[in-house]
């Protein structure tokens, strides 16, 4: 088993925004915490499962690769690359707003870690895109692997950190701060929240390639679902009664002065070292859709620069103009993450297994493809709406 599956469904850095997440939430969004990693865990199950089909015989054999394959095999017999087109958007996208969540989260971290220096966000914001341009050399995943696993496991120390100091301010903890009742609207944006921080579905075809026992990826999902579901809940919950309805977007705001630019210096650190591994990505994504589009002629070293440093510099922007963390976080969570993690595995495994499912599974299937357009589509009115109104009072 590869050591990144176990933290596949943490989503690193974005776990700070669910505290906040639950204060807009309330119990629901706690009850939501732990069904989103139900589904998720369900979900990552059966698109898996698309990838194989049965011989003669009844044994299971894989005959697709990717989460591409599966979408233009749901869709061969009336346009045979219109899934694969959805998919590879679906996920640059993904992959894009996660590149602009790592650099919202850097400049807020960068501002709130040298108070004493007195720049405005915009000079942060240019002083991280500087720091970020090495990206643009970037040949192969060797180096950005190594960052990346050094990189959740100071994120492990740094959200236990922050464990610790909440269970020391036990004795000012008060359930009465958890509401019942909570806006709608914030409510639906919270589940976007609480959604994106579970979405692993683009990488678990290849991941259940690469592993040396495929038999043992049923198990290792449900527990890496369990071990999350666990962690978030009990990190969401400890910072929500430390602060109650003072918990700000990113819970290392909340910290005092010492501890919280130590703190926020190891995230910066951690948030522009992760930054590389979508990046690199997405820009994998972009280059093969070119790569196909010019008949499969390679583009040139001069392309590739230019592509991604035109990536880099269309990150900084949205990141520039876009600096609210949780409603991105929201956004990005209701359209991109809903869709890949929710929508598209229930519906493929329907139309690729619909004659070997049972009527329960054919059931929940149809009821994760309705609950997830329903929350999709609410949960992306309710966020445009919040950026909107957000940039109307600033």
């Amino acid at each position: 088993m590869s050591s990144s599956s176990v933290l596949l469904p943490f989503k690193g850095i974005f776990v700070l925004g669910l505290p906040y997440a639950l204060l807009q939430s309330g119990l629901p969004g706690l009850i939501l915490l732990v069904l989103a990693a139900i589904i998720c865990s369900y979900t990552g199950k059966i698109l898996v499962a698309c990838l194989y089909e049965e011989d003669e015989v009844g044994h299971p054999i894989r005959v697709r690769s990717t989460y591409e394959d599966i979408a233009n095999a749901c869709c061969v017999h009336f346009c045979p690359r219109l899934g694969g087109a959805v998919v590879n958007t679906a996920q640059g996208v993904e992959l894009m707003m996660t590149c602009i969540l790592y650099l919202v989260v850097s400049c807020n971290l960068a501002g709130h870690s040298f108070p004493y220096l007195p720049l405005p966000p915009v000079a942060w914001s240019i002083i991280t895109f500087l720091t970020l341009m090495p990206c643009m050399l970037i040949r192969d995943l060797h180096v950005v692997s190594r960052l990346s696993l050094l990189c959740s496991l100071a994120q492990f120390l740094i959200t236990f950190i922050i464990i610790g100091y909440c269970l020391l301010e036990a004795p000012h903890w008060s359930w009465t701060w958890m509401a019942v009742s909570v806006d709608f609207e914030k409510f639906l944006v919270s589940i976007g929240v609480i959604i994106f921080s579970y979405t692993s579905q683009i990488f678990l075809p290849t991941l259940e390639g690469n592993m040396e026992d495929r038999s043992e990826f049923s198990s290792m999902i449900t527990w890496t679902h369990v071990i999350a579901c666990v962690f978030k809940t009990t990190f969401s919950v400890l910072a929500f009664l430390t602060w109650g309805k003072e918990t700000k977007e990113v819970i290392t705001d909340n910290l005092p002065a010492t501890l919280r630019t130590v703190v926020n210096l190891c995230l910066l650190a951690k948030a522009l070292l992760s930054y590389p591994l979508p990046f690199y990505a997405a820009t994998e994504v972009l280059q093969t859709y070119i790569t196909n589009r010019r008949a499969g002629q390679a583009s040139g070293v001069g392309t590739k620069l230019l592509l991604r440093g035109s990536l880099l510099l269309l990150t900084f922007l949205m990141a520039t103009f876009m600096p609210h963390f949780s409603l991105l976080m929201g956004l990005t969570g209701s359209v991109t993450g809903a869709a890949m993690s929710f929508l598209l595995p229930a519906l493929f495994h329907l139309q690729l297994k619909w004659t070997k499912l049972n009527r329960k599974l054919k059931i929940f299937d149809l009821l994760i493809l309705v609950l997830g357009s329903l929350c999709s589509l609410s949960g992306l009115v309710c966020s445009v709406k919040g950026m909107i109104e957000s940039f109307g009072n600033k």
